[in-house]
């Protein structure tokens, strides 16, 4: 009979700590996979197809929404958002929507929706145009080192 509690009281201590260390990975996750730091869409509201087919950053609106990877993305038009959805890997922007240059850099970074540039058919956001600059003065480096980065960077 001893042996029997041993046991349990073991296998309680087992779970207790898998318990405990479950709590702590959730509490200390990091950031999400896709920025939303601008507030509760996707890089910061706008609308990612937008920049492949108008060229330009256009805001989204709520009315044409979509759910991929754990967040919700807007878009100027239920064009755009069906066109999203029926391939997100190919509009959604690199590391997430973070900042390009900070991933190079080992870190995250929001962004200017306005500091982007698409590259190889892939969008990519910086910080602001400054840093976009500095991205863009050794660009394929940068995305080397980004690319090794992610996603480790979002611990």
């Amino acid at each position: 009979m001893k042996t029997k509690k041993k046991i349990l009281y073991i296998a309680l201590c087992a779970l207790v700590a898998a318990g405990a260390s479950l709590a702590l990975t959730a509490a200390h996750a990091g950031k999400p996979p896709v920025n939303t730091e601008g507030g509760e869409f996707a890089i910061d509201g706008y609308d990612a197809v937008a920049y492949f087919h108008e060229g330009l950053p256009v805001r989204g609106s709520a009315e044409f929404s979509a759910t991929y990877n754990g967040a919700r993305w807007a878009f100027a038009s239920a064009a755009n958002r069906d066109r999203f959805r029926a391939a997100p890997e190919d509009f959604a922007p690199r590391y997430g929507g973070y900042c390009a240059y900070a991933v190079s850099q080992g870190y995250t970074a929001p962004i200017d929706p306005a500091a982007w540039k698409i590259v190889d058919r892939r969008l990519y956001l910086n910080y602001s145009k400054s840093v976009q600059r500095r991205w863009e003065s050794d660009q394929a480096r940068h995305i080397r080192a980004a690319d090794r980065n992610w996603p480790a960077v979002l611990q």
